[in-house]
């Protein structure tokens, strides 16, 4: 579990405040997505768990041990971190880049090589066709899947991902997702992920935080938010995917008994 008790995080001296004044509970083996604008807190945030900022108010807990407590450098190579931008060494292989922290941290290198295997198989890489391979030599969405498994080398029960998926296209964007969604379930992660996009918080999440300018507005499970946003700016948010999704439902036109569309909307 992660709770966030108290969090305020500045960067120019108390002036002005990234976020201030948060109280969040993240409980083990959750999903939960932080939505919101640009701005409004939710990657600082995230970033407090394995101390790439450190909050000037509060504290961050993880298993009831306070974070700072803690070595920052053993604590990162134990939490899952995925960014937007994948980060893989150019001059590494696919196999270098996802062993390289249980290289780190030790590992015989038959061991390093089974678990490398493992992983890229996990995420739908093949290893004898991948393992070889430059980064350079992948799809952006292939670079990603290898930016998932190097988070998991080094078996964290934690991931972090700040916004990883939304430099790819949408068809590769949903596969990811669903991917992922899977590894999360089967390894039993607990797992904060960072999104501006509602729509993909509502199809991962079990709970979502609404941030604005710093401060929590809203936090529920998705059909909760659903059902009663509470606040103009979470509404706001919710209104994106429900047009969206009374669009595609005029455009698919009357429906069947047997869930299919009716021959008015083929014509």
């Amino acid at each position: 579990m992660i709770r966030f008790e108290g969090l305020g995080c500045s960067f120019d001296g108390g002036r002005t405040w990234p976020v201030r004044g948060l109280d969040l509970r993240i409980d083990a083996g959750g999903m939960t997505c932080l939505v919101g604008a640009s701005g409004s807190g939710k990657s600082t945030t995230l970033r407090t768990v394995n101390r790439l900022v450190e909050p000037r108010e509060g504290r961050v807990t993880l298993d009831g041990r306070d974070v700072a407590s803690l070595d920052p450098i053993a604590l990162r190579r134990g939490i899952g971190y995925v960014l937007q931008h994948v980060g893989l060494l150019p001059h590494l292989s696919i196999r270098e880049n996802v062993g390289l922290v249980p290289r780190l941290l030790g590992e015989a290198p038959a061991s390093i090589g089974r678990r490398t295997a493992e992983l890229l198989d996990l995420v739908g890489l093949e290893p004898s066709e991948f393992s070889n391979r430059r980064p350079r030599e992948l799809s952006g969405g292939q670079q990603q899947r290898v930016g998932i498994a190097r988070a998991l080398a080094a078996r964290p029960t934690v991931m972090l991902l700040d916004e990883p998926f939304g430099a790819l296209d949408p068809i590769t964007r949903e596969s990811i997702r669903e991917r992922f969604r899977a590894i999360h379930s089967q390894l039993g992660l607990t797992t904060i992920l960072v999104t501006h996009d509602m729509a993909e918080a509502l199809l991962m999440a079990d709970e979502i935080a609404v941030f604005e300018k710093g401060r929590l507005l809203r936090h529920g499970t998705p059909p909760s938010l659903l059902a009663d946003p509470g606040d103009a700016i979470v509404e706001s948010l919710l209104s994106t995917p429900r047009r969206e999704a009374a669009r595609l439902a005029s455009l698919a036109g009357p429906t069947t008994t047997d869930g299919r569309a009716g021959e008015s909307a083929c014509r």
